[in-house]
């Protein structure tokens, strides 16, 4: 797929919940598309909440793994970087438009080297365009480098829902609280208890969009009212959770 002498090339996989794709990177840039499941990609400085029918565009050249919150139906557009003006130069969560969606099928019914194929060079073109016109949605997570708190951060990730603070993950961090407290300042930009509401706003969003009541997800975000957590939801994102919804919902 990297060496393909074509601009877009396309490859469908599913994978169990689960299943995770070590740490690599591509030369091509990449579209990693759940046509359905949820994915959770990293790479060395942020994480990735990749609900169902998002996308993440992956510049080349960055080191990144994959994560199965549950089983995924993925398509993966390998495009041969600068090949279009308005592609993503950093990572981007877009929401692919329906006509993106069709072009990526229409484009996995060609052969995989479809060179000598006008139809398979006009799909591809289109594909481009339409990554190109892609809306993107702001569902980065900082990551930290240092190996105490990155430690700690992967703890949250893997459990959101637990109350603890700093001081119970000194443990696993290897650290005083004091200086995981320092390490997030300075490496998150933020306090550890923005951070992890951060994460928990994340999960939150993908709750909403399988449905899960706003009564629901606040209580699993520990508010004790949906207007509270919505409040505060607001507040991070600029925006309430109908209005995030609504952006995600809107794939044309």
């Amino acid at each position: 797929y990297q060496e393909l002498p074509v601009a877009v090339a396309v490859m469908q996989k599913h994978f169990p919940s689960d299943f995770v794709i070590a740490p690599h990177s591509h030369r091509r840039d990449q579209l990693l598309y759940a046509a359905s499941g949820t994915m959770r990609i990293r790479t060395g400085t942020h994480s990735w909440i990749v609900p169902p029918e998002r996308a993440l565009y992956m510049p080349g050249a960055v080191v990144h793994s994959v994560a199965m919150r549950n089983p995924v139906e993925m398509r993966t557009l390998y495009l041969e970087p600068r090949s279009h003006p308005n592609l993503p130069t950093a990572c981007a969560v877009i929401t692919p438009s329906s006509l993106l969606k069709e072009l990526i099928g229409a484009l996995l019914d060609e052969p995989a080297n479809y060179d000598q194929s006008n139809r398979g060079i006009w799909l591809g073109q289109l594909i481009l365009d339409e990554v190109g016109r892609g809306k993107t949605l702001d569902l980065s997570i900082p990551m930290p480098v240092d190996p105490r708190l990155l430690r700690a951060c992967e703890h949250v990730i893997e459990n959101p829902g637990e109350s603890g603070g700093l001081g119970e993950l000194s443990d696993i961090a290897a650290a005083s609280e004091r200086t995981l407290a320092r390490l997030c300042e300075g490496e998150l930009g933020m306090g550890f208890a923005a951070w992890r509401q951060q994460v928990r706003f994340h999960y939150a969003l993908e709750d909403l969009a399988r449905g899960t009541s706003v009564a629901e997800v606040a209580h699993a975000c520990g508010y004790a009212s949906a207007s509270a957590f919505t409040a505060a939801f607001r507040k991070n994102f600029g925006q309430p959770p109908s209005q995030i919804l609504k952006s995600l919902s809107a794939t044309d």
